[in-house]
């Protein structure tokens, strides 16, 4: 299977990672207000267990290094199988959340707040399973991040309040998606071996764990995406006749599209971990937080209209987020 063997192009594949995770979610603001996004959920979990079948059975499959997919697979233990999985479960609900949130109180409030918390969580969960870097400037780093997630919920507050409105129900869900993707990451570590080039009996490589823990992300659907399907927190609900009466082929191809960003990003994520550790693994990647906003401040311009004020908080958001990740992957050299 295909690894990685420096530092450094762990760190490349880390930005990798950012940039899939701070932009899958443009593909469902693409496919329009008209398709709720429980119906755009569907398309992206399958894109989740496509990619990781595309990956499986080509990186996965290559090379004379660790071990290959098919052979992984059938040696996994089930301990291993079933954490990997919990890990696809409990990162649907976040996801389904964050994604709610996003319809709610758009990308630039949804992503720094949600997933900037999980970043928090997650680097403090899954350094205490591997105790990797220099502590000090990794939580330095955390610090600064968590100012940045500040600083735009003030941004986001007083933009609001001058439109005359209250993303209350929005930063409500942005904090419960962050609080539970927190903890996803480390189950699927927790399945999987902490050495790539000579793997644990009964522990998952990265290809393998990134395809159980699609098809946990898959199967939930069938309950908490049904769930978001008849009790939606935003507009309309839907239907199952719906996602089959009035989908069409781009609707469904950029659902799958955003499945496919976000499982490679995750992919890049699990390989930089072997070298980069969990915690700094995960929360470079999480560095998403800045590339959502960015998404959501420039392109989709959703601080338009907004008092000149504004513009020191954004600034501010940026460079403790920019100061943060420097600190994080330094902690590791």
């Amino acid at each position: 299977m295909f690894i990685i063997e420096s530092y450094p192009v762990a760190v490349i594949f880390c930005f990798i990672t950012m940039l899939c995770w701070g932009s899958w979610a443009n593909t469902s603001k693409i496919s329009g207000e008209k398709w709720p996004f429980p119906l755009f959920y569907w398309d992206y979990a399958l894109g989740l267990v496509i990619m990781s079948l595309v990956f499986g059975l080509t990186l996965g499959s290559t090379g004379d290094q660790g071990r290959g997919f098919i052979e992984d697979l059938q040696q996994a233990s089930g301990s291993s199988l079933f954490s990997a999985f919990i890990g696809g479960v409990i990162f649907n609900l976040s996801n389904l959340l964050l994604v709610a949130a996003i319809a709610v109180a758009g990308l630039s409030v949804a992503f720094p707040v949600g997933v900037g918390l999980a970043l928090v969580i997650g680097v403090f969960v899954n350094y205490t399973r591997k105790p990797e870097g220099d502590p000090v400037l990794l939580f330095a780093g955390v610090l600064l991040v968590v100012l940045a997630i500040v600083v735009n919920a003030v941004a986001s507050a007083r933009v609001s309040k001058s439109r005359g409105a209250t993303p209350l129900k929005g930063i409500i869900l942005s904090v419960l998606a962050g609080i539970i993707m927190g903890f996803f990451y480390r189950f699927v570590a927790d399945g999987m071996t902490l050495n790539f080039n000579e793997p644990e009996a009964g522990r998952l490589t990265p290809y393998t764990a990134l395809l159980v823990f699609s098809a946990g992300v898959f199967i939930s659907n069938f309950i908490w995406n049904t769930f978001f399907m008849y009790r939606p927190v935003e507009g309309r609900s839907s239907s199952y006749i719906d996602y089959f009466r009035n989908g069409d082929m781009k609707k469904h191809a950029l659902g799958m599209l955003g499945g496919m960003i976000w499982s490679t990003g995750f992919l890049f994520s699990l390989i930089a971990s072997d070298l980069a550790g969990p915690a700094i693994s995960y929360g470079l990647g999480q560095g998403a937080t800045m590339v959502g906003a960015a998404w959501g401040v420039f392109v989709f311009r959703e601080f338009r209209g907004a008092p000149p004020s504004i513009n020191r908080y954004i600034v501010t958001m940026f460079l403790a987020f920019i100061a943060g990740l420097a600190l994080i992957i330094i902690a590791r050299l």
